[in-house]
């Protein structure tokens, strides 16, 4: 009997649940976002056909049990990683600058799997309103667009850019780095910080490309960040992770995730960083400057999820000697 809401009282996989009266099983279904076609519903105890879900009206008391196969196990594809209470499948951050053209850098984050791309703030073509936009081929409402202060080389002009980046989009994680010297570009971590104790106070959430320092990394985590971006190496050099060691410190030291940034050259490059348990890389020179682009940028995801595995699955001792895989004993 339906109540006089409209609605009859239901358990559903065990959660006591009240739903519009007159309710076949597969429309109830259907209105949980679920496909009756791949499910299988016991009522009451009793295995209700899949062929009659269409004809079976859920009623006042149903105790209702809705299953469907899932992949056991701790499996790669559930291997998702957080920030700032934001949840990523993919591990692989990608720039948008230094491609041919708009289409190539769709194309390009399309092969890597990203689901993040850093985006620099730069005025509107007030003399050309009408030309082509980043957002025109890169969908910022599938990908998720992380502002950046590029270029920036101290902390008051950092902060005032990602004002307007939230002003413009209303973005609060964002990337913050400011820069020493035009050389290098390499962090002033004294402007650094300070910057990301103002942008933490006023409620962004800012990702921090920082020196490779596990100390450093402590004292941003301790101000605000919500992501530890140590450089592999200077921006666009494409050399590698240069010093192993202290990017696993900040990894062990962390609370937060950890992503090497800037440095990237090539697959293996991005390999070696997931196998030090960063939770991600952030690269874009090694995929732009690419002789294929887009083909790099598979490279990558498949670097990044093999790296990630490999780290799982923990590699074996390094051993001074030789160790025979198959036994000595028995032989002929």
């Amino acid at each position: 009997m339906a109540h006089s809401d409209g609605t009859v009282s239901i358990t559903l996989n065990g959660e006591h649940k009240r739903v519009a009266a007159g309710l076949t099983i597969a429309a109830l279904a259907e209105s949980l976002g679920l496909v009756p076609a791949k499910l299988a519903v016991e009522r009451n105890l009793e295995v209700v056909p899949r062929s009659t879900l269409h004809e079976v009206m859920v009623e006042d008391g149903d105790e209702l049990e809705i299953v469907h196969f899932v992949g056991g196990g701790d499996h790669v594809a559930d291997d998702s990683w957080s920030v700032a209470s934001r949840t990523f499948r993919s591990r692989l951050i990608v720039g948008t600058g230094k491609y041919k053209d708009f289409e190539q850098n769709a194309a390009a984050v399309a092969a890597s799997g990203a689901e993040i791309v850093t985006v620099a703030v730069r005025r509107v073509n007030v003399s050309d309103p009408g030309a082509p936009m980043l957002t025109d081929y890169i969908d910022p409402k599938t990908i998720t667009y992380l502002p950046n202060t590029a270029g920036c080389f101290d902390a008051d002009s950092a902060i005032r850019t990602l004002r307007l980046a939230r002003e413009a989009g209303g973005w609060d994680l964002v990337k913050l780095e400011v820069l020493g010297e035009a050389r290098t570009l390499y962090p002033d971590m004294v402007e650094t910080l300070r910057a990301t104790e103002v942008l933490a106070k006023e409620g962004f959430k800012p990702m921090v490309y920082c020196v490779d320092d596990p100390i450093a990394a402590k004292r941003l985590e301790d101000v605000g960040a919500v992501a530890i971006m140590p450089l592999g190496a200077p921006i666009g050099s494409g050399l590698g992770i240069q010093n192993q060691v202290t990017i696993r410190l900040i990894v062990e030291g962390a609370k937060v995730p950890v992503l090497v940034d800037a440095g990237v050259g090539t697959a293996s490059d991005a390999a070696a960083a997931m196998e030090l348990g960063c939770d991600g890389v952030l690269m874009n020179t090694a995929i732009a400057e690419a002789r294929d682009p887009i083909l790099m940028a598979a490279a990558m995801k498949s670097a990044v999820e093999s790296g990630r595995l490999a780290y799982r699955a923990g590699r074996m001792a390094k051993r001074r000697y030789a160790d025979p895989s198959s036994p000595l004993a028995g032989l002929i």
